[in-house]
């Protein structure tokens, strides 16, 4: 019997992932377009990581489309959901990184949430940090919970940050 549901599920799962690919390549034909207007060079590179579809652009320099702490890349990275929504009418949790913009800053983000967690178990007091944005948040919140500690997200937006509490 557990063999019929495993093979029941394996269609759920193959259709979510056709789905998140659909995504990806939707919304790299939004970028692609995107990138001609601007007249920017640029490869996309598409993938399905865990539960959402990626989409990286890589090129020779495309921090305008980063901005100013990954601001522009955060706008950008909106507007290609919405294209995608707008074609499958359904809400998209894809992630878009630029030149590597993203991975980079989840580095960072991970050495200071183990930092963080550091100090809360040497002093056993909570540490807030500073304002993130949902994908910083989500970065940290994710580290903390693999150290075994429990965070949580306080203030509101656009100042909204991570506080990491003790056992």
């Amino acid at each position: 019997m557990q063999s019929a549901d495993v093979e029941q599920d394996q269609p759920v799962v193959s259709n979510r992932v056709q789905a998140l690919e659909n995504e990806g390549e939707i919304a790299a034909d939004y970028l692609e377009e995107l990138l001609d207007i601007a007249d920017l060079d640029g490869d996309l590179d598409m993938d399905v990581e865990g539960d959402r579809a990626a989409v990286s652009i890589v090129g020779a320099d495309l921090s305008q489309l980063v901005g100013r702490d990954g601001e522009v890349l955060e706008a950008l990275q909106e507007l290609t959901r919405l294209a995608v929504y707008r074609e499958t009418g359904e809400r998209s949790r894809l992630m878009l990184d630029i030149s590597g913009f993203r991975a980079e800053r989840r580095a960072e983000l991970e050495k200071v949430a183990a930092d963080a967690v550091a100090q809360v178990r040497e002093r056993g007091e909570r540490v807030s940090l500073e304002p993130m944005s949902p994908f910083e948040r989500k970065v940290v919140h994710d580290a903390v919970a693999q150290a075994g500690l429990v965070s949580e997200s306080e203030g509101v937006e656009p100042r909204r940050f991570v506080v990491i509490l003790p056992e």
